[in-house]
Formats: C-alpha cells, structure tokens, sequence
C-alpha cells in the first residue's frame, strides 16, 4: 500500500514538472517571437544601408544558427529559393518536386562584416564536394549552394570557391552550386530560429547529422573566422581606467546589468537639448531630439542616434524574454527595447541614465561631437 502511495506521488509529480515545463517553453517561444519582432522593426527603422546574401548549407536550422550569432548580422531567416514553385511548403519542397533548396536570407550591415567574411563562414559550415546533400541530410534540397545578388557578389563568391580549391583542403572536387538570386520564399513560422525556440531537439539534430565532426576534422583551428569591424568607433579610450572613474551605481549598471531605480536617476526628465553618449566609451547612443516621456521613470528614446553603436541582445530569466541594449565599443548595459513606444519606429529603447553621458548642444563643439550640432540647427 505504502508502494503504491509512493508511486502515486511520484507521478503526480511528474506530471506536475511536465505541465510546468510545457507552459514555459511555451511561454518562451511567445517571447522569442516577440523579441524577433523588435528586432526586425529596430531594422526597418534604420537608415543603415543594409545588404542581403543567400546561402544554401543543408538543412537551415544549422545555417541559421552559423551566421545569426556573428556580429554585423541583423537578422537570418530560413526559407526556400533557386527553384519554380511560387510560395513553396516545407513538405513540398522535401517532395523534390520544386526544385528549391533550403536556404537562409542574411540581412547584414556591410561596415561591420564583409560579404567575403560571410563566404567564409559558409564555407566552414558545408561539405562542398557532396552533390547529394549536406551530411546526415540527403535529397536535392539539401544541395549547398550560394545565390548572388549583384555582379560584385557573384565575383567575390567565385574567387572565393577558386581560393578554396587551390588551397588542397578537400581531396574532392568542389561542386557547391553558384547562380543568381531569384525570390526567396521565408518558411513557417516553426523553422525560423529553431535552435532558440527547440534547444534540445535542435542539439539532438546537430549530434545526429555528424556535422560538427566532419568540419572539426576538416578545418581544425582554422575554422573559426576571425572578423575584424569594417568601422571601429571611439577605440582610443582606456576601458579598465575609465571604470575606475564611475560611481557604484554607474559600474552596477554598465558592468553588471542591474536597472537603476525608477524616477531617481539624472535624466528621466531631462528636456535639454543635446545628444547622450555611452559614460565608459563616449560612443554617440541617442539624441534628444527622439527622447520621449514614456511614464516608466527611465529615460525613452524612439531610435538610436547612431544605429551601428548599438547592440541588441536577447536575455532570458525564467519566464521572460527581453530585448537587451548594449554600446558596441564598450559593451556597456543600457537598457531594453520595447515594442510599445509611438510613432514613427513604435519602439521604446528604456535605457538607465547611469549608463549615459549628456552632452548640451552648446557643448558639442568643445566636447568633440560637433558633427551632431547641426542637428539642433535644423527648423
């Protein structure tokens, strides 16, 4: 009896820890999605003249996941293109009957990361001598391939793919696939980010399809590409110095990531004029002209000043997922941004004051950042 009681404890609890589990994990795929959302605006609203490039590497959940972690790099979307069926599904495209391979859309900015730093990060995730598939994924979809959308780029990946092959690192013909980009069809909802929003299933994929092994076998310590920014802001500034200089609040916010209490910190209800800047490295981050009272007791900005200066970051507790903002240069916490602010971007980038720098507009000359005075000229 006692047997039968414990048992039955054991498995309520069971149960209980599985319904648990299933509310967060779909809780988290909401917030995922929600986070995606501010990022694709963030983008939308920028005057960043940002390129495209397509790249077919087998199946695109792993492809994703090699171009969406590196810097420079907006957004990566999975999807379907290089064939004739308009508006493919996933089904129909593994029926082989479209013609399409599975392939990612990259959205990059190119003064941070080149196209050929983009070319060698696919080459280091693709066995381009199999014409059958990508590793454990077998059928024409899952063929490599790159699609060029400019002239620029169909030489750049063709001396690329010549460099490749005259460097003897496969003992097999090279037979990756190089033709102009046509539409690129996004796939369902349940393949974008698939590796955030299905971790295990997705780890269990990548154990499975011997990739990993093959291209550690193949490119050794040579497979990480090392990509040095394009642009480089404000690097002449002694980071280690310049956090002595900050009060406890500063260095608890910029290094460790803790808000500032709400309605007792500098500028929530600043209305001068002028710009702020990043309090370690004096990067340029928002400008008053985009400050906004959003009620929240921090201040609010519509969009940055300088796009390139700031970095957004996923961060996930327990049962959330925020949007975090970060300064390139200094790698200082700012903020979050929301997708509840007003027009025209719809964003609230709600950022503490400690992390921030005002600069008045009558000081920007004399403080180095008279490029932005014409700002407060303008009508």
């Amino acid at each position: 009896m006692n047997f039968k009681k414990s048992k039955l404890v054991v498995l309520t609890i069971a149960l209980l820890v599985f319904i648990v589990y299933s509310f967060y994990s779909s809780f988290h795929k909401k917030e995922i999605v929600k986070a995606q959302e501010v990022l694709t605006t963030v983008n939308e609203n920028s005057s960043t003249p940002y390129e495209t490039a397509i790249f077919a590497g087998g199946c695109f959940w792993h492809m994703e996941e090699a171009f969406e972690k590196l810097d420079g790099v907006l957004r990566v979307e999975s999807g379907y293109t290089g064939g004739h069926k308009e508006n493919p599904t996933y089904a129909e495209v593994g029926s082989e009957t479209t013609g399409h391979l599975e392939s990612v859309e990259v959205r990059y900015n190119p003064k941070q990361i080149t196209y050929d730093n983009l070319l060698q990060v696919f080459w280091r995730n693709v066995d381009p001598t199999n014409a059958d598939g990508q590793f454990v994924d077998r059928g024409n979809e899952y063929q490599s391939a790159v699609f060029y959308n400019s002239n620029e780029q169909k030489e750049l990946v063709e001396a690329s793919r010549d460099a490749l092959v005259a460097s003897n690192r496969f003992d097999k013909p090279i037979v990756t696939k190089i033709s102009s980009a046509s539409t690129f069809y996004k796939a369902e909802v349940e393949h974008q980010d698939y590796y955030k929003k299905n971790p295990i299933s997705y780890k269990i994929s990548e154990l499975g399809s011997g990739r990993d092994a093959f291209l550690n076998k193949t490119w050794g310590k040579d497979r990480e590409v090392k990509i040095t920014a394009k642009t480089v802001i404000n690097k002449d500034f002694n980071k280690e110095e310049k956090l002595k200089m900050l009060t406890k609040r500063q260095y608890n916010v910029t290094q460790n990531g803790i808000d500032e209490p709400p309605f007792n910190n500098e500028y929530w209800d600043n209305k001068e004029e002028g710009i702020y800047v990043d309090i370690v490295s004096g990067e340029p981050l928002f400008s008053s002209k985009d400050k906004f009272d959003a009620g929240t007791g921090w201040p609010s900005f519509t969009k940055p000043l300088e796009p390139n200066n700031i970095i957004l970051k996923e961060s996930s507790g327990f049962l959330s997922l925020t949007t975090q903002v970060r300064s390139r240069n200094a790698d200082s916490f700012l903020g979050d941004v929301f997708k509840d602010g007003p027009k025209p971007t719809g964003l609230r980038y709600c950022i503490n004051s400690a992390a921030l720098q005002f600069i008045p507009k009558n000081e920007l000359e004399q403080k180095g950042y008279g490029d932005y005075a014409e700002l407060f000229n303008q009508q």
